[in-house]
């Protein structure tokens, strides 16, 4: 069995979610003896390609921007060699965009956001409804397609020794052009962070979101917010999670100050554990949450960060 799972390198890091997919796809392979190879593009040093835990790496330097039809015929070329019957990407924004393509090209059934390795039966397990309901899938194509959702497998321990070749195929003209790059910011990509600190209109204004990100620095966490606090740019977009922002799953979700509404939900309620912050005992919020602080945020977060710093300092 071969097994191709595709990663996006660029700036010379290899992200979670890579490190997640290839777990996923060297738990398949090893249950029939095969191989997996990691295809990739960007400009990772070789010394990071080899680390990692595949047979074999193969990497395509000649693509400038991520344009997913490139990217497509990069995958579906290195299945064909390879003779792969399953491909596996993270789904995140660049798989989103060629996992589907691929499936399309080589008439290989998909599973989009799966949550868990296949089966005894072979099913693989999916969230539907915005998360609030799952579903098995099963693929009874040649060639199986997944997307695996971040923060869904768990990483394993990987042997390192990797043979890193250079793709040297014609994947065609660019049709995108890339005229600006905006950085989201530095710290922890949301979609990677095992823990967020999230907070709404609570917050009462931009001005005191310095309480969030101490808290958030303290618990070495990422910083996130609900859409009403990023429509009135109180903080960036690229914050926002919920139905119509970032869909997360991280170990711990601390919201403050957020109601709970059903659009939020869908973007959180993967997470491992929800922790909320609120100071209406009837906040939505609280029949989600794992754990509940009734009470003014402005009188618990300083004592959340008395407590966090106290922890750090006893480490």
């Amino acid at each position: 069995m071969s097994v191709i799972v595709f990663a996006d390198t660029r700036g010379g890091k290899v992200a979670k979610n890579t490190l997640e997919t290839l777990t996923y796809g060297r738990k398949i392979a090893a249950k029939d003896g095969g191989t997996v190879t990691l295809v990739t593009f960007g400009d990772a040093p070789q010394d990071r390609l080899s680390a990692l835990d595949a047979n074999k790496v193969v990497v395509a330097r000649n693509i400038g921007d991520a344009d997913s039809q490139q990217l497509t015929r990069l995958v579906v070329d290195m299945a064909g060699k390879e003779g792969a019957q399953w491909i596996i990407f993270s789904h995140d924004d660049t798989g989103k965009a060629v996992a589907p393509r691929v499936a399309a090209k080589l008439k290989a059934g998909e599973v989009a956001g799966a949550i868990t390795l296949p089966n005894e039966q072979g099913h693989i397990k999916r969230n539907v409804f915005s998360g609030k309901a799952q579903a098995w899938v099963e693929l009874k194509t040649p060639v199986k397609v997944v997307s695996v959702l971040p923060n869904s497998i768990p990483v394993e321990a990987a042997s390192p020794g990797a043979s890193v070749e250079e793709y040297s195929g014609d994947l065609g003209a660019a049709k995108v052009t890339v005229k600006e790059t905006r950085k989201a910011g530095e710290g922890i990509p949301l979609p990677e962070a095992e823990v967020v600190v999230s907070a709404g209109r609570g917050m009462k204004g931009p001005e005191n979101w310095g309480m969030v990100e101490e808290l958030a620095k303290e618990l070495h966490a990422a910083t996130a917010c609900s859409r009403p606090v990023a429509d009135m740019d109180w903080r960036p977009h690229h914050e926002h999670v919920g139905q119509t922002g970032l869909a997360i799953r991280p170990n711990l979700y601390i919201a403050i100050g957020i109601s709970g509404a059903i659009q939020h939900l869908a973007g959180v309620n993967g997470s491992k554990v929800i922790a909320v912050i609120n100071s209406d005992p009837e906040a939505p919020f609280f029949k989600a949450a794992d754990y509940g602080i009734v009470g003014d945020a402005f009188e618990v977060l300083p004592k959340l960060i008395e407590a966090a710093k106290k922890l750090n300092a006893e480490r």
